[in-house]
């Protein structure tokens, strides 16, 4: 008999997290030994710190997920697909970088699967190759954006908890289909069980292998929402991370500089550099998610044009103050 959708939800954090630490605990003396991080100077870290957490993050979404749905729609099988596709890819990076000319392709291919399966038109009044090719655009600058946030302890896990928990209770208030919010819900769980270990001062690191594929599922489900006339939201919900990424590749594009080499020029990074904590940090960008998050619930509540305008504009200004906050100097900032 299936599961009703609470069920099957409420069984699917702690399974997932349960799942995702343990395979952590057994795997770390494989990661310590063959996928050990060093610190250069683009780092965070001071000491080799083992990275692939997300082999168990990812794995424990996709098994919790596929074990809790029964057989599995078109589009869900299509995403656990590239899922893993991007977890090989990832895998595979974190060991021996891979160029950009073999990496991207393979992202955009996952992409335009899973966006191919998910189906629909959010805009009806563009020409739907149109809409797809700027999906695909917006699909691949996600993956890749979530990759490059992930720089500093705790960051995924305090951008991704709080969107992941609101797309559940999206779902669990019928604003999300019932598979969607299974997924958001195996794949919270996931990140819980990872979120120990990754506690500042980290003792593992998530990896590519679990950044560009928790790219590629969140990316899945703000679709779905937008899809459910949810499109304010699915801005709201990462305006943080969306904001962060684009504001420094786009700077890093306008002084001539290579976007794809790794740096430490986020905002973020920014912020431990101008002297505050990692703690402070992380603990900054989760409360401003729970607000992001207070806010799209506010669109759903109230749909319209006036609700979604105010709740974007004010999701801006908060998002403008805190990349305001870690741009200064924490002495100053401090002073005044």
């Amino acid at each position: 008999m299936p599961l009703s959708p609470l069920v099957a939800t409420s069984l699917a954090i702690p399974l997932a997290a349960a799942l995702s630490a343990g395979l952590i605990v057994a795997l770390r003396p494989l990661l310590q030994r063959y996928a050990l991080a060093r610190p250069n100077a683009r780092s965070s870290h001071r000491v080799p710190t083992p990275q692939g957490g997300g082999i168990a993050v990812v794995a424990a979404a996709l098994v919790v997920t596929l074990g809790l749905a029964g057989i599995p729609g078109a589009d869900v099988a299509a995403l656990a697909i590239g899922t893993v596709v991007l977890a090989l890819v990832g895998a595979v990076d974190d060991i021996r970088p891979l160029p950009v000319r073999v990496r991207l392709p393979l992202q955009g291919a996952c992409v335009v699967l899973v966006l191919t399966a998910a189906g629909g038109q959010l805009v009806p009044g563009i020409p739907l190759w149109c809409e797809r090719a700027l999906a695909v655009l917006a699909g691949l600058w996600f993956v890749n954006l979530t990759n490059f946030m992930d720089g500093l302890d705790w960051m995924t896990v305090a951008e991704m908890v709080p969107l992941l928990a609101a797309l559940l209770t999206f779902g669990l208030a019928d604003r999300l289909p019932g598979d969607a919010a299974l997924v958001a819900a195996a794949l919270l769980g996931g990140i819980l069980g990872f979120a120990p270990f990754n506690r500042p001062v980290a003792k593992l690191f998530l990896g590519d292998v679990g950044s560009l594929p928790i790219g590629l599922v969140v990316a899945w489900l703000l679709y779905r929402l937008a899809g459910e006339g949810g499109f304010a939201a699915a801005i709201l919900l990462p305006l943080y991370y969306l904001a962060d990424a684009t504001l420094t590749l786009g700077r890093r594009a306008l002084a001539g500089e290579p976007v794809w080499q790794a740096h430490r020029s986020h905002f973020y990074q920014r912020a431990t550099t101008n002297g505050r904590s990692v703690p402070f940090v992380v603990g900054a960008v989760f409360g401003l998610n729970l607000a992001l998050a207070g806010l799209a619930a506010a669109t759903l509540a109230a749909p319209g044009w006036t609700t979604s305008l105010a709740a974007l504009a004010l999701g801006a200004g908060l998002v403008a103050g805190l990349l305001r906050l870690f741009s200064l100097p924490a002495v100053r900032n401090a002073a005044a």
